[in-house]
Protein backbone atom coordinates (compact mmCIF):
# COMPACT_ATOMS: atom_id res chain seq x y z
CA UNK A 1 0.00 0.00 0.00
CA UNK A 2 1.07 3.56 -0.69
CA UNK A 3 2.61 5.32 2.49
CA UNK A 4 4.32 8.29 3.77
CA UNK A 5 6.52 9.24 6.56
CA UNK A 6 6.90 12.77 7.65
CA UNK A 7 9.96 13.79 9.15
CA UNK A 8 8.95 16.70 11.37
CA UNK A 9 12.32 17.78 12.45
CA UNK A 10 11.23 21.30 11.76
CA UNK A 11 7.51 21.60 12.54
CA UNK A 12 5.23 21.01 10.16
CA UNK A 13 2.03 23.28 8.65
CA UNK A 14 -0.32 23.44 5.61
CA UNK A 15 1.75 25.06 3.00
CA UNK A 16 4.40 22.87 4.00
CA UNK A 17 3.06 19.68 3.53
CA UNK A 18 1.92 21.08 0.05
CA UNK A 19 5.24 22.50 -0.91
CA UNK A 20 6.53 18.58 -0.19
CA UNK A 21 3.79 16.45 -2.04
CA UNK A 22 4.42 18.89 -5.06
CA UNK A 23 8.39 18.39 -4.97
CA UNK A 24 6.98 14.54 -5.04
CA UNK A 25 5.72 14.64 -8.10
CA UNK A 26 1.95 15.80 -7.46
CA UNK A 27 1.58 18.31 -10.63
CA UNK A 28 0.68 21.99 -9.83
CA UNK A 29 -1.69 21.94 -12.65
CA UNK A 30 -3.79 18.77 -11.06
CA UNK A 31 -4.01 20.96 -7.89
CA UNK A 32 -4.91 23.72 -8.98
CA UNK A 33 -7.78 21.76 -10.81
CA UNK A 34 -9.32 20.45 -8.23
CA UNK A 35 -9.15 22.81 -5.77
CA UNK A 36 -11.26 25.31 -8.47
CA UNK A 37 -13.94 22.73 -7.21
CA UNK A 38 -14.31 24.74 -4.33
CA UNK A 39 -16.01 28.69 -4.33
CA UNK A 40 -12.82 30.46 -3.18
CA UNK A 41 -11.07 30.35 -6.73
CA UNK A 42 -10.98 34.35 -6.53
CA UNK A 43 -10.24 34.58 -3.22
CA UNK A 44 -6.68 33.97 -3.19
CA UNK A 45 -4.03 33.06 -5.75
CA UNK A 46 -1.47 30.31 -5.79
CA UNK A 47 2.59 31.29 -5.77
CA UNK A 48 5.09 27.79 -5.97
CA UNK A 49 8.47 28.59 -5.87
CA UNK A 50 11.69 26.67 -5.81
CA UNK A 51 13.66 27.76 -2.58
CA UNK A 52 17.34 26.87 -1.07
CA UNK A 53 17.01 26.33 3.46
CA UNK A 54 20.47 25.40 4.58
CA UNK A 55 21.46 24.16 1.50
CA UNK A 56 18.32 21.95 0.72
CA UNK A 57 16.17 22.41 -2.22
CA UNK A 58 12.84 22.76 -1.15
CA UNK A 59 9.44 24.10 -2.55
CA UNK A 60 7.59 27.07 -1.25
CA UNK A 61 3.82 27.51 -1.27
CA UNK A 62 2.18 30.94 -0.50
CA UNK A 63 -1.34 31.12 -0.61
CA UNK A 64 -1.94 34.87 -1.46
CA UNK A 65 -5.36 36.39 -0.36
CA UNK A 66 -7.01 38.82 -2.90
CA UNK A 67 -9.61 40.18 -0.48
CA UNK A 68 -12.50 39.05 -2.97
CA UNK A 69 -15.03 37.19 -1.15
CA UNK A 70 -18.59 37.30 -1.34
CA UNK A 71 -20.05 36.57 1.86
CA UNK A 72 -23.68 35.58 2.26
CA UNK A 73 -26.61 37.71 4.18
CA UNK A 74 -26.96 35.33 6.71
CA UNK A 75 -23.55 35.67 7.70
CA UNK A 76 -23.42 39.57 7.71
CA UNK A 77 -26.42 38.89 9.75
CA UNK A 78 -24.80 36.64 12.42
CA UNK A 79 -21.78 39.28 12.00
CA UNK A 80 -23.83 42.14 12.84
CA UNK A 81 -25.62 40.32 16.04
CA UNK A 82 -22.24 39.49 17.33
CA UNK A 83 -20.46 43.23 16.86
CA UNK A 84 -17.26 43.22 16.44
CA UNK A 85 -16.43 40.41 19.18
CA UNK A 86 -14.63 37.30 17.23
CA UNK A 87 -13.66 34.49 19.26
CA UNK A 88 -10.63 33.62 17.32
CA UNK A 89 -7.63 35.62 15.34
CA UNK A 90 -5.59 34.32 13.40
CA UNK A 91 -1.89 34.63 14.38
CA UNK A 92 0.84 35.64 12.57
CA UNK A 93 2.11 32.06 10.88
CA UNK A 94 5.46 31.99 10.49
CA UNK A 95 5.05 29.17 7.72
CA UNK A 96 2.24 31.81 6.50
CA UNK A 97 4.05 34.99 6.72
CA UNK A 98 3.97 36.14 3.25
CA UNK A 99 0.09 35.92 2.78
CA UNK A 100 -1.37 39.27 2.12
CA UNK A 101 -4.59 39.62 4.08
CA UNK A 102 -7.64 42.10 3.14
CA UNK A 103 -7.74 44.35 5.63
CA UNK A 104 -11.34 43.38 6.35
CA UNK A 105 -11.43 39.56 8.08
CA UNK A 106 -14.41 37.99 7.13
CA UNK A 107 -15.03 34.79 9.45
CA UNK A 108 -16.20 31.30 8.31
CA UNK A 109 -18.06 28.75 10.47
CA UNK A 110 -17.15 24.85 10.55
CA UNK A 111 -20.91 24.47 9.59
CA UNK A 112 -20.07 26.72 6.04
CA UNK A 113 -16.90 24.77 5.81
CA UNK A 114 -18.72 21.71 5.54
CA UNK A 115 -21.33 22.23 4.01
CA UNK A 116 -18.83 24.07 0.78
CA UNK A 117 -17.15 20.94 0.87
CA UNK A 118 -20.07 18.01 1.15
CA UNK A 119 -21.87 20.26 -2.02
CA UNK A 120 -18.30 20.26 -4.03
CA UNK A 121 -17.27 17.93 -6.88
CA UNK A 122 -14.28 16.68 -4.96
CA UNK A 123 -13.55 13.01 -4.92
CA UNK A 124 -15.07 11.06 -1.80
CA UNK A 125 -11.87 10.45 -0.42
CA UNK A 126 -10.66 14.35 -0.65
CA UNK A 127 -14.11 15.36 0.99
CA UNK A 128 -13.30 13.00 3.36
CA UNK A 129 -9.79 13.47 4.65
CA UNK A 130 -10.76 17.59 4.39
CA UNK A 131 -13.57 16.86 7.00
CA UNK A 132 -11.80 14.66 9.23
CA UNK A 133 -8.95 17.45 9.58
CA UNK A 134 -11.09 20.41 9.66
CA UNK A 135 -13.38 18.40 12.32
CA UNK A 136 -10.63 18.14 14.84
CA UNK A 137 -9.53 21.89 14.29
CA UNK A 138 -12.35 22.91 14.93
CA UNK A 139 -12.72 21.24 18.23
CA UNK A 140 -9.36 22.18 19.49
CA UNK A 141 -10.10 25.76 18.48
CA UNK A 142 -13.66 25.41 20.12
CA UNK A 143 -12.13 23.83 23.35
CA UNK A 144 -9.60 26.71 23.62
CA UNK A 145 -12.20 29.86 23.28
CA UNK A 146 -15.21 27.63 25.28
CA UNK A 147 -17.13 27.45 22.87
CA UNK A 148 -18.93 24.13 20.92
CA UNK A 149 -17.22 23.68 17.08
CA UNK A 150 -19.71 24.46 14.93
CA UNK A 151 -20.72 27.65 17.12
CA UNK A 152 -17.25 29.25 16.63
CA UNK A 153 -17.41 31.89 13.99
CA UNK A 154 -13.55 31.84 14.01
CA UNK A 155 -10.79 32.95 11.63
CA UNK A 156 -8.01 30.20 12.02
CA UNK A 157 -10.28 27.47 10.42
CA UNK A 158 -12.30 30.17 8.13
CA UNK A 159 -9.16 31.96 6.50
CA UNK A 160 -9.22 30.73 2.69
CA UNK A 161 -5.44 29.90 2.87
CA UNK A 162 -5.93 27.00 6.07
CA UNK A 163 -8.73 25.92 3.82
CA UNK A 164 -6.53 25.39 0.46
CA UNK A 165 -4.12 24.07 2.80
CA UNK A 166 -6.23 21.05 4.03
CA UNK A 167 -8.12 20.89 1.01
CA UNK A 168 -5.15 20.21 -0.96
CA UNK A 169 -3.31 18.20 1.25
CA UNK A 170 -6.21 15.65 0.86
CA UNK A 171 -5.57 16.33 -2.79
CA UNK A 172 -2.23 14.99 -2.75
CA UNK A 173 -3.01 12.10 -0.68
CA UNK A 174 -5.49 11.35 -3.55
CA UNK A 175 -3.20 11.69 -5.88
CA UNK A 176 -0.73 9.38 -4.43
CA UNK A 177 -3.47 6.79 -3.32
CA UNK A 178 -2.10 7.08 0.13
CA UNK A 179 -3.27 4.49 2.58
CA UNK A 180 -1.11 4.98 5.36
CA UNK A 181 0.60 8.44 7.40
CA UNK A 182 3.01 7.81 9.62
CA UNK A 183 4.81 10.54 11.60
CA UNK A 184 7.84 11.34 13.77
CA UNK A 185 7.54 13.02 16.61
CA UNK A 186 6.78 16.87 16.25
CA UNK A 187 9.08 20.19 16.65
CA UNK A 188 6.74 22.78 17.95
CA UNK A 189 9.28 25.66 18.40
CA UNK A 190 9.59 27.70 21.27
CA UNK A 191 9.15 30.92 22.37
CA UNK A 192 6.29 33.20 22.02
CA UNK A 193 3.87 34.05 19.08
CA UNK A 194 1.91 37.45 18.43
CA UNK A 195 -1.86 37.55 17.74
CA UNK A 196 -4.63 39.65 18.37
CA UNK A 197 -4.82 38.67 22.02
CA UNK A 198 -1.22 40.04 22.88
CA UNK A 199 1.93 37.10 23.18
CA UNK A 200 0.76 33.21 23.39
CA UNK A 201 3.18 31.06 24.05
CA UNK A 202 4.26 28.20 21.65
CA UNK A 203 3.18 25.62 21.01
CA UNK A 204 -0.14 28.51 20.52
CA UNK A 205 -3.32 26.67 22.97
CA UNK A 206 -4.71 24.83 19.77
CA UNK A 207 -1.43 22.75 18.53
CA UNK A 208 -1.14 21.89 22.34
CA UNK A 209 -4.73 20.72 22.50
CA UNK A 210 -4.08 19.04 18.87
CA UNK A 211 -1.18 17.30 19.89
CA UNK A 212 -2.55 15.86 23.25
CA UNK A 213 -1.25 11.93 23.01
CA UNK A 214 1.11 12.49 20.10
CA UNK A 215 4.80 13.14 20.92
CA UNK A 216 6.27 16.44 20.82
CA UNK A 217 9.35 18.17 21.60
CA UNK A 218 10.75 22.20 22.03
CA UNK A 219 14.07 22.49 20.16
CA UNK A 220 16.54 24.41 17.78
CA UNK A 221 14.10 27.71 16.93
CA UNK A 222 12.37 30.55 19.30
CA UNK A 223 9.80 30.57 16.47
CA UNK A 224 6.45 28.75 15.94
CA UNK A 225 6.98 25.70 13.91
CA UNK A 226 4.08 23.35 14.34
CA UNK A 227 0.94 26.13 12.91
CA UNK A 228 -2.48 24.36 13.75
CA UNK A 229 -2.93 23.18 10.62
CA UNK A 230 0.10 20.82 10.50
CA UNK A 231 -0.73 19.80 13.46
CA UNK A 232 -4.79 19.10 12.84
CA UNK A 233 -3.70 16.80 9.81
CA UNK A 234 -1.18 14.63 12.32
CA UNK A 235 -4.00 14.24 14.48
CA UNK A 236 -6.47 13.48 12.20
CA UNK A 237 -4.82 11.01 10.19
CA UNK A 238 -1.06 10.43 11.16
CA UNK A 239 0.44 6.75 13.52
CA UNK A 240 3.34 8.37 15.72
CA UNK A 241 6.77 6.27 14.12
CA UNK A 242 10.06 6.92 15.75
CA UNK A 243 12.08 7.22 12.73
CA UNK A 244 10.94 5.21 9.32
CA UNK A 245 8.75 1.97 9.77
CA UNK A 246 9.69 -1.78 8.79
CA UNK A 247 9.01 -2.98 5.52
CA UNK A 248 8.99 0.76 4.06
CA UNK A 249 10.27 0.72 0.82
CA UNK A 250 11.18 4.57 -0.15
CA UNK A 251 10.91 6.16 -3.30
CA UNK A 252 11.11 9.33 -3.19
CA UNK A 253 11.85 11.44 -0.69
CA UNK A 254 10.51 15.71 -1.10
CA UNK A 255 10.92 18.76 1.02
CA UNK A 256 8.22 21.56 1.30
CA UNK A 257 9.50 25.09 2.88
CA UNK A 258 8.55 26.78 5.71
CA UNK A 259 9.64 30.76 5.86
CA UNK A 260 11.79 31.11 8.15
CA UNK A 261 15.48 30.95 8.05
CA UNK A 262 17.22 28.84 11.05
CA UNK A 263 20.15 26.85 12.13
CA UNK A 264 18.53 23.82 11.15
CA UNK A 265 16.71 23.83 7.93
CA UNK A 266 13.37 25.27 7.85
CA UNK A 267 11.73 21.96 6.11
CA UNK A 268 9.40 18.92 5.62
CA UNK A 269 10.99 15.96 4.99
CA UNK A 270 7.90 14.04 3.46
CA UNK A 271 9.19 10.20 2.76
CA UNK A 272 6.90 8.39 0.14
CA UNK A 273 6.59 4.76 -0.61
CA UNK A 274 4.93 1.51 -0.45
CA UNK A 275 4.33 -0.19 2.89
CA UNK A 276 4.35 -3.59 3.69
CA UNK A 277 4.12 -4.00 7.04
CA UNK A 278 1.56 -5.46 9.09
CA UNK A 279 -0.66 -6.82 6.62
CA UNK A 280 -2.38 -9.03 9.63
CA UNK A 281 -3.05 -6.18 11.78
CA UNK A 282 -4.96 -6.46 14.83
CA UNK A 283 -8.54 -4.09 14.70
CA UNK A 284 -12.03 -4.35 16.81
CA UNK A 285 -15.15 -3.67 15.58
CA UNK A 286 -17.21 -1.03 17.37
CA UNK A 287 -20.79 -1.68 17.20
CA UNK A 288 -23.84 0.37 18.55
CA UNK A 289 -28.08 -0.18 17.63
CA UNK A 290 -29.58 3.17 17.02
CA UNK A 291 -33.25 3.94 16.56
CA UNK A 292 -34.12 7.66 17.35
CA UNK A 293 -31.64 9.34 14.63
CA UNK A 294 -32.36 11.01 11.37
CA UNK A 295 -31.33 9.11 8.76
CA UNK A 296 -29.80 11.88 7.09
CA UNK A 297 -27.29 11.98 9.70
CA UNK A 298 -25.21 8.99 8.39
CA UNK A 299 -23.75 10.01 5.08
CA UNK A 300 -22.15 12.77 7.25
CA UNK A 301 -21.02 10.25 9.83
CA UNK A 302 -19.73 7.90 7.47
CA UNK A 303 -16.97 10.53 5.77
CA UNK A 304 -15.92 11.31 9.31
CA UNK A 305 -15.11 8.20 10.11
CA UNK A 306 -13.54 7.28 7.11
CA UNK A 307 -11.32 10.23 6.97
CA UNK A 308 -10.45 9.32 10.78
CA UNK A 309 -9.03 6.09 10.11
CA UNK A 310 -12.23 3.73 9.90
CA UNK A 311 -11.32 0.25 7.67
CA UNK A 312 -14.97 0.24 6.88
CA UNK A 313 -18.39 1.26 8.11
CA UNK A 314 -21.80 -0.30 7.94
CA UNK A 315 -25.05 -0.32 8.59
CA UNK A 316 -27.62 -3.16 9.75
CA UNK A 317 -31.41 -2.87 9.56
CA UNK A 318 -32.75 -4.72 12.95
CA UNK A 319 -35.50 -4.50 14.77
CA UNK A 320 -35.28 -3.88 18.90
CA UNK A 321 -37.69 -3.97 21.54
CA UNK A 322 -41.67 -3.32 20.78
CA UNK A 323 -40.61 -3.95 17.13
CA UNK A 324 -39.26 -0.90 16.53
CA UNK A 325 -37.10 -0.21 13.03
CA UNK A 326 -33.66 0.51 13.98
CA UNK A 327 -30.00 0.00 12.52
CA UNK A 328 -26.94 -1.57 14.14
CA UNK A 329 -23.51 0.88 13.20
CA UNK A 330 -20.32 -1.41 12.53
CA UNK A 331 -16.93 0.20 12.41
CA UNK A 332 -13.99 -2.02 11.66
CA UNK A 333 -11.19 -0.28 13.29
CA UNK A 334 -7.70 -0.74 13.70
CA UNK A 335 -5.91 -0.27 17.59
CA UNK A 336 -4.57 3.47 16.84
CA UNK A 337 -7.64 4.64 15.58
CA UNK A 338 -10.11 3.04 17.74
CA UNK A 339 -10.53 5.96 20.40
CA UNK A 340 -10.80 8.41 17.68
CA UNK A 341 -13.67 6.77 16.20
CA UNK A 342 -15.49 6.00 19.16
CA UNK A 343 -15.51 9.48 20.52
CA UNK A 344 -16.97 10.64 16.78
CA UNK A 345 -19.64 7.97 17.22
CA UNK A 346 -20.60 9.58 20.48
CA UNK A 347 -19.98 12.72 19.34
CA UNK A 348 -22.10 12.63 16.28
CA UNK A 349 -24.89 10.04 17.45
CA UNK A 350 -27.17 9.49 19.75
CA UNK A 351 -25.67 6.48 21.02
CA UNK A 352 -24.85 5.86 25.11
CA UNK A 353 -22.69 3.03 24.86
CA UNK A 354 -20.68 1.34 22.00
CA UNK A 355 -19.78 -2.58 21.93
CA UNK A 356 -16.49 -3.11 21.42
CA UNK A 357 -15.77 -6.80 19.51
CA UNK A 358 -12.16 -7.88 19.17
CA UNK A 359 -10.92 -8.88 16.11
CA UNK A 360 -8.01 -11.78 16.17
CA UNK A 361 -6.75 -10.56 12.63
CA UNK A 362 -7.16 -8.92 9.49
CA UNK A 363 -5.62 -10.54 5.97
CA UNK A 364 -5.05 -7.55 3.36
CA UNK A 365 -4.45 -8.12 -0.21
CA UNK A 366 -1.13 -6.28 -1.21
CA UNK A 367 -2.76 -2.97 -3.06
CA UNK A 368 -0.91 -1.30 -5.80
CA UNK A 369 -2.19 1.61 -8.27
CA UNK A 370 -1.51 1.33 -12.35
CA UNK A 371 -2.53 4.71 -14.61
CA UNK A 372 -3.83 3.35 -17.69
CA UNK A 373 -4.09 5.71 -20.81
CA UNK A 374 -7.51 5.46 -22.49
CA UNK A 375 -8.29 6.80 -25.63
CA UNK A 376 -10.68 9.38 -23.49
CA UNK A 377 -8.41 10.15 -20.76
CA UNK A 378 -5.82 8.61 -18.13
CA UNK A 379 -7.59 6.32 -15.58
CA UNK A 380 -6.15 4.96 -12.68
CA UNK A 381 -6.76 1.23 -11.81
CA UNK A 382 -6.40 -1.23 -8.57
CA UNK A 383 -4.50 -3.95 -8.60
CA UNK A 384 -4.33 -6.46 -5.11
CA UNK A 385 -2.64 -9.44 -5.23
CA UNK A 386 -1.75 -11.93 -2.06
CA UNK A 387 1.23 -13.98 -1.83
CA UNK A 388 2.44 -12.99 -4.80
CA UNK A 389 -1.23 -13.44 -7.05
CA UNK A 390 -3.24 -10.61 -8.93
CA UNK A 391 -6.81 -11.29 -7.42
CA UNK A 392 -8.55 -8.22 -8.05
CA UNK A 393 -8.26 -5.52 -10.55
CA UNK A 394 -10.88 -2.55 -10.80
CA UNK A 395 -10.93 0.86 -12.53
CA UNK A 396 -11.27 4.03 -10.01
CA UNK A 397 -15.14 5.12 -9.95
CA UNK A 398 -14.07 8.86 -9.78
CA UNK A 399 -12.01 8.97 -13.09
CA UNK A 400 -14.24 6.87 -14.53
CA UNK A 401 -17.26 9.38 -13.90
CA UNK A 402 -15.63 12.12 -14.45
CA UNK A 403 -14.41 10.91 -18.13
CA UNK A 404 -17.81 9.72 -18.69
CA UNK A 405 -19.20 12.97 -17.82
CA UNK A 406 -17.03 14.94 -19.70
CA UNK A 407 -17.15 13.06 -22.89
CA UNK A 408 -20.54 12.01 -23.06
CA UNK A 409 -19.97 8.14 -23.19
CA UNK A 410 -21.21 5.58 -21.07
CA UNK A 411 -19.64 4.98 -17.88
CA UNK A 412 -19.24 1.40 -17.80
CA UNK A 413 -17.86 1.76 -21.81
CA UNK A 414 -15.13 3.66 -19.96
CA UNK A 415 -14.70 1.21 -16.89
CA UNK A 416 -14.41 -1.88 -19.66
CA UNK A 417 -11.94 0.05 -21.60
CA UNK A 418 -9.64 0.72 -19.05
CA UNK A 419 -9.58 -2.33 -17.57
CA UNK A 420 -8.84 -4.22 -20.67
CA UNK A 421 -6.09 -2.18 -21.76
CA UNK A 422 -4.32 -3.08 -17.88
CA UNK A 423 -5.25 -7.03 -18.36
CA UNK A 424 -3.27 -6.56 -21.86
CA UNK A 425 -0.43 -4.92 -19.94
CA UNK A 426 -0.63 -7.60 -17.12
CA UNK A 427 -0.77 -9.92 -20.20
CA UNK A 428 -3.68 -11.71 -19.01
Amino acid sequence: MKAVYLDCFSGISGNMLLGAFLQAGVPQAHLEKELKKLPVEDEYVLHVDSVNRNGIQAVHVNVELTGRRMVPMAEHANRHQEGHHHENHRHEDPHHEGHHHHEEHHHRTMASIRDMIEKSALEDGVKQKSLAIFEVLAEAEGKVHGKPKDEVAFHEVGAVDSIVDIVGTAICMEYFDIDRVFASKLNTGSGFVKCAHGLMPVPAPAVAELLKGFPSYHKGAEKELATPTGAAVVKALAIHEESLPEDFTVETVAYGAGTWELEIPNVLRLYLGEYQGKRESKCCLLETNIDDMNPQIYGYLYECLLGAGALDVWVTNIYMKKNRPAQTLSVLVDEAHQEGCAEIVFRETTSIGIRVIPIGRRIEAVRRIAKVGTKHGDVRCKISAYRGKIVSVSAEYEDCREIAEREKVPLKNVQQEALRILAGRLGE
